[in-house]
C-alpha cells in the first residue's frame, strides 16, 4: 500500500489536491505539514534565543594563533559534527573578551552563509569555543531538545523554507529575524527526545561504517605498499624485478585546453578532473560539450578510448588522490578529455592495465609525483612531472595479474561496504521524514 504524500513531497501543483484529501484520525493540518494533533506548529523565536557572531572586524589579526581557542565558522559545521581547524583559533586572552559569544553545551551552532543546514549541538567538549561571524548560536528554551532542533534546522524542509526566504540574493545570508520567524514542529518533549536519540543511534551506525570503510582502505593501501614493491610475494612466484621509468611502459596523454567559446550545450562531454570522483567517471552534473564535429575533427586525439586509465591532475589533495583515479568504461564514451585530466594507455608485454591502475592509487605513486607536482595544498602535475616517476615490476606479467587480483577482491569488498553505507544512509533519510512529521511515533 502506498504511504499518503506529506506536504514537503508534494508538488505545488499537486497541492490543492492534497488540502482535500481527509487527514489520518489523530492529526490536523499546521503551517508547516500535516501533524499529531499534540504537536504544535511554533515560530523558532517562540522556542530559543540567538545570537550572531562577532563582526570580524572585532578580532584582529594578532588574536590569531595556531592551537588555540577554536573559532567555529560554517566550514566546521559537518554531518551535524563540530570539526575545528588548528589554525582558525584565537588566543585565551582575546577569546575572554568575546564571553557572550562562546559556547555552552546543549546549544546549537548553525552556519548563516553560503550552504544552509550546516548546524551542530554543542558537547562539553566544545565548552568556551568561538562562535564565528559566520556563524550564529541558537540557544533553546526549556522545553526544546537541542538534538531535536538541530536535526530540524539540518531537514530540507526548513533549508528550502530559508532559502525561499532569500529569493534574489547572490548568497544567503541567514540573521536572526529569518530564524525568529520560522515555523518549525514541535513535539512534547519527552517525544523531542526519543526522536533525537533514534537518530542518534542511525548515526553511531553510520560513523561504525565509516570507521570500518577507512580501516579497509589503509588495509589495502598498506597490501599495495608490500605486494607493488615485492617485499612480499605471493606464493608460487619468485625472481627478481625490475624498477622502470613510468614512460617506458605506458603512454600518457594530458587533456588541451578546450576554451570556454567552444563549449555546447550538447554534442560530446568533457572531462574535466572534477568529474573523476570515488574512483569513477562521474558525468551526470556535467554541462560542458564539444560539438560532434571539433571531437571527431580538431579533437580526435583527445577521444577517451575504453578501458583508458584517467587521473586528476590538478587540484588535488594528496590525501584523496586514490579517488582520482578511474577506468573509462564503454558506457561513459563517446567522451572528449579537457584540462586536469591525464590518460595512460599500458603496453601490456610488460606491463598490465590493472597492475598500473593500483599503481597510481598507491603511496608508492603519491610520494614520488608529491615530490615533482606543483602546489601545496593541493597537486598539479604533468607529463613532465610523469617522466621521472619510476615503477617497480615483475618481470612475470602472470604475477602482475596475481597482485592485481588480490587487491581487485579488497576493491569488492569495499565497495560493498561502501554500499551498505550508502543504504543506512537513505535508512537516515527515511526516518528523518518519518519521525519529523510524526508519520511515525515513538512514545
Amino acid at each position: 500500500m502506498n504511504k499518503p504524500l506529506t506536504v514537503q513531497e508534494v508538488p505545488a501543483s499537486y497541492q490543492v489536491v492534497m488540502d482535500s484529501l481527509p487527514l489520518r484520525v489523530g492529526y490536523k493540518q499546521t503551517e508547516v505539514g500535516v501533524i499529531p494533533e499534540d504537536w504544535h506548529a511554533r515560530k523558532l523565536g517562540d522556542l530559543a534565543s540567538f545570537r550572531t557572531g562577532p563582526f570580524g572586524s572585532a578580532l584582529h589579526k594578532s588574536d590569531y594563533t595556531h592551537d588555540g581557542v577554536p573559532v567555529i565558522n560554517p566550514m566546521h559545521m559537518n554531518d551535524g559534527q563540530i570539526v575545528p581547524s588548528r589554525s582558525m583559533t584565537v588566543t585565551e586572552s582575546a577569546a575572554a573578551g568575546f564571553s557572550e559569544f562562546r559556547l555552552k553545551p546543549n546549544e546549537v551552532i548553525i552556519g548563516r552563509r553560503g550552504d544552509m543546514g550546516r548546524c551542530a549541538v554543542v558537547q562539553h567538549e566544545h565548552l568556551g569555543w568561538l562562535c564565528g561571524t559566520g556563524s550564529m548560536i541558537v540557544r533553546p528554551s526549556s522545553g526544546v531538545d537541542a538534538e531535536f532542533l538541530q536535526r530540524i534546522l539540518s531537514s530540507a524542509s526548513v533549508i528550502s523554507a530559508i532559502e525561499e526566504t532569500s529569493v534574489g540574493s547572490t548568497m544567503i545570508n541567514l540573521n536572526q529575524g529569518t530564524l525568529s520567524g520560522l515555523v518549525i514542529q514541535a513535539p512534547p518533549l519527552p517525544e523531542q527526545r526519543a526522536i533525537a536519540t533514534a537518530l542518534s543511534d542511525v548515526d553511531a551506525l553510520l560513523a561504525a561504517q565509516d570507521k570500518l570503510i577507512a580501516k579497509k582502505r589503509d588495509i589495502k593501501q598498506a597490501t599495495m605498499q608490500q605486494l607493488l614493491t615485492g617485499k612480499t610475494r605471493l606464493p608460487g612466484f619468485s625472481g627478481e624485478w625490475e624498477v622502470k621509468r613510468l614512460g617506458d611502459v605506458c603512454w600518457y596523454q594530458e587533456g588541451p585546453g578546450v576554451r570556454n567559446t567552444q563549449f555546447t550545450k550538447q554534442g560530446v562531454k568533457l572531462l574535466n578532473g572534477t568529474n573523476i570522483a570515488g574512483g569513477t567517471i562521474v558525468l551526470e552534473t556535467t554541462n560542458r560539450y564539444i560539438s560532434e564535429k571539433e571531437a571527431f575533427g580538431s579533437y580526435k586525439h583527445f577521444l577517451v578510448d575504453d578501458g583508458d586509465i584517467l587521473i586528476a591532475s590538478s587540484g588535488v589533495t594528496i590525501d584523496r588522490f586514490h579517488e582520482k583515479v578511474a577506468f573509462a568504461l564503454l558506457e561513459n564514451l563517446p567522451l572528449c578529455m579537457n584540462t586536469s585530466t591525464i590518460r595512460f594507455k599500458v603496453n601490456e608485454t610488460e606491463l598490465l592495465d590493472k597492475f598500473l591502475y593500483f599503481f597510481l592509487q598507491s603511496d608508492l605513486f603519491k610520494e614520488q609525483i608529491g615530490k615533482q607536482a606543483t602546489g601545496s595544498a593541493q597537486l598539479n602535475f604533468g607529463p613532465a612531472h610523469l617522466t621521472k616517476i619510476n615503477i617497480n615490476l615483475p618481470l612475470i606479467t602472470d604475477e602482475q595479474t596475481a597482485i592485481a587480483t588480490i587487491l581487485s577482491d579488497m576493491d569488492v569488498e569495499i565497495t560493498a561496504l561502501e554500499q551498505q553505507r550508502e543504504k543506512t544512509r537513505a535508512l537516515k533519510q527515511g526516518m528523518m521524514q518519518e519521525l519529523l512529521t510524526g508519520r511515525i511515533r515513538l512514545v
